[in-house]
Formats: structure tokens, C-alpha cells, sequence
């Protein structure tokens, strides 16, 4: 996750922009960020009427909400409200003032304000800078929002904050209006995603809170009972009190803590030797790989993944034969 987000701030990650509707989009992930955020996280969306097509990349556009949604509650620690807003609006060169040239046009909004601490003047001014953060050691990497910036920019939108310390913040992304004959990118009528059968266990083992909330929604969406895990020691804690079978672990490469994903893949199979292992990286593929193979009974997944591909990857793998 940390070479994507990098990549995302330099606008180097690779990106599959399709044409969709924002408020669709917005709408689709209510219930993703209320588990995520919590119950003391009220969130309300107010959605504008005949909103323009945007074209961008939906996977990434859902993360870099996601990714706000999560610092807007971590302001709020004693609760709060967050509001998510879309709306139709121009910029004009003179617009924005931080973030580089603006191109003159039509841009659909998404406006992002919570009711937390805020930020004061000196902290608003380095808020996109990579490793920048003022959450205590572990508790965040400071590329959150470095890796928003990097993905609407490179998308050829535009991102402004509003914030003072004690009033909370808005975040604000313009997203450039899609001209032309676009229409929504769904998928085939005919199109099947490969669902759980109701009685396998996945392990999620994924340090990125975002990464593993949206990971853990699609796999219940699935139908398969999911066991989470922030870090290594925890999955084999997870692994040592589970009373039944675990089918799959699904583990990120790098993980915090001294132990990384092929180690605890190697842990866990010593006490559960049939255990199938799906690896999440933003990294080479050769960071998992031995002499251009993987591991029996291993497979490899890149971010950022889709809905539909990892569906497909996780049944795939549970249906194999040894």
C-alpha cells in the first residue's frame, strides 16, 4: 500500500477511468461508511439533483472517500457528523490557489465536512505533504491524503481544504465533467460474480484501515465469514482461537509490526498446513515470488483490486484442487 500511495501522490499509479455517476457511487457506499465510522459518526449525503458524468477511476474514487471519511472520524473522537455533499459548479483559472494550474470548465464536487478539531494554519499548510501526519507513532502513515491529492489531480480534478483549528474541515474534489456520448460502465447483464457458499471463513490480515474495511465489505457482500487482523500477530491470534476451519488468508505483503505476509503465511501453515494463501501488494510481484514461482497453494493479487476481481480471485482459489 505504501508504493501505491506513492505512486498516487507523484500521479504515476496506473489508472481505469470509465464514465459514472458520483451520486450512484456515493450512494452505494452508505452502508460501508457507517461500519466504518462507527455510531458515533453520524453521516448525512446530500446529493445534487441532475448531476453531470464524471470519468475517473470508481475503485480509487471510493478509497479516496473512504480515506477522508477516516480522517474526518479520527478528528472527531468524541463523535461528530459528517457530511458528504455533490454538486454541479465552474472553476475559473483564478480558483484554486494551492493546487497548481486550474483548467477553466465544469467539474462535479464532492464536498467532504466534519465537525472536528479542524486545523491551524501551519498544519493546513503542509496537510498534502507524503508522511506528513499528527496522529501518534502507528496510528497512521500520513499519506492518506497526499494519496487523494495525487489521484484527483492525475485525474485531472482539483482538491481544496477548508479548515481552522476548533471548526472542523472541508475537503473539497473536483472532478472534471465528462462531454460527450459517455454512459455508465456496468457491467454485462450476463456478467456473474462469483459469490461465497455461506460456510467458508477468509482471514483479512491488512494494516490499511480503509483497504481492510473495503475488503471486509465486499467479502460479507459475498457471503463468506470473515475474521479480520490488523497485523501479523493478531492474524495468528486469530488463527490459534478459531474454533472451526479457516478456508483462505488474505494478507497485504508489507505488514507493521516485524512480521511481514509471507512470514505469517509461512507461521500459519505450520499449524494449518492446508491452508490457502491469497497475497495483496502494491509492490513488484517479485516481492512474493522464489526463482519466478509462487508457493503451492499461493496467489497474488495487485492493488488496487476491483469488486469483481477479487471476487473471482477468492473463488477461484477456494474451488482449486490442491
Amino acid at each position: 500500500m505504501l508504493t501505491q500511495r506513492l505512486l498516487a501522490f507523484s500521479r504515476r499509479q496506473p489508472l481505469a477511468p470509465k464514465p459514472i455517476d458520483a451520486n450512484k457511487l456515493v450512494s452505494g457506499m452508505s452502508e460501508l461508511l457507517h461500519r466504518s465510522l462507527g455510531e458515533t459518526v453520524a453521516v448525512e449525503t446530500v446529493l445534487g439533483e441532475d448531476l453531470w458524468q464524471i470519468e475517473i477511476d470508481p475503485n480509487q474514487l471510493e478509497s479516496a472517500i473512504l480515506n477522508l471519511a477516516l480522517n474526518a472520524r479520527d478528528a472527531m473522537e468524541q463523535g461528530g457528523k459528517l457530511t458528504i455533499e455533490t454538486m454541479n459548479t465552474r472553476l475559473e483559472k483564478s480558483h484554486d490557489r494551492e493546487a497548481g494550474e486550474v483548467v477553466p470548465g465544469d467539474y462535479v464536487a464532492i464536498c467532504m465536512t466534519d465537525t472536528g478539531t479542524g486545523m491551524d494554519a501551519e498544519t493546513l499548510a503542509r496537510a498534502y505533504e507524503p508522511f506528513f501526519t499528527t496522529k501518534e507513532v502507528g496510528k497512521g502513515t500520513g499519506l492518506g491524503l497526499s494519496m487523494v491529492y495525487g489521484f484527483v489531480r492525475q485525474s485531472g480534478g482539483h482538491v481544496e481544504i477548508h479548515s481552522e483549528a476548533g471548526e472542523g474541515t472541508t475537503v473539497k474534489l473536483y472532478l472534471p465533467r465528462l462531454t460527450g456520448d459517455g454512459h455508465e460502465g456496468e457491467p454485462d447483464a450476463g456478467t456473474l460474480v462469483p459469490a461465497g457458499g455461506g460456510h467458508e471463513t477468509v482471514l483479512v490480515c491488512e494494516d490499511d484501515d480503509g483497504v481492510r474495511a473495503y475488503t471486509v465489505e465486499v467479502l460479507r457482500e459475498l457471503g463468506y465469514r470473515v475474521i479480520e487482523a490488523a497485523d501479523g500477530s493478531a492474524a495468528l491470534q486469530q488463527l490459534e482461537a478459531a474454533n472451526g476451519t479457516i478456508d483462505l488468508l488474505f494478507t497485504d505483503v508489507v505488514l507493521p509490526g516485524g512480521m511481514n505476509g509471507e512470514e505469517l503465511a509461512q507461521r500459519a501453515r505450520t499449524t494449518r498446513p492446508d491452508l490457502k494463501v491469497l497475497f495483496t501488494t502494491g509492490y513488484a510481484r517479485n516481492a512474493v515470488v522464489h526463482e519466478g514461482r509462487l508457493d503451492p497453494g499461493v496467489e497474488l493479487i495487485t492493488k488496487p483490486f476491483a469488486y469483481a476481481e477479487l471476487a473471482a480471485r477468492v473463488r477461484d482459489m477456494l474451488d482449486a484442487d490442491e
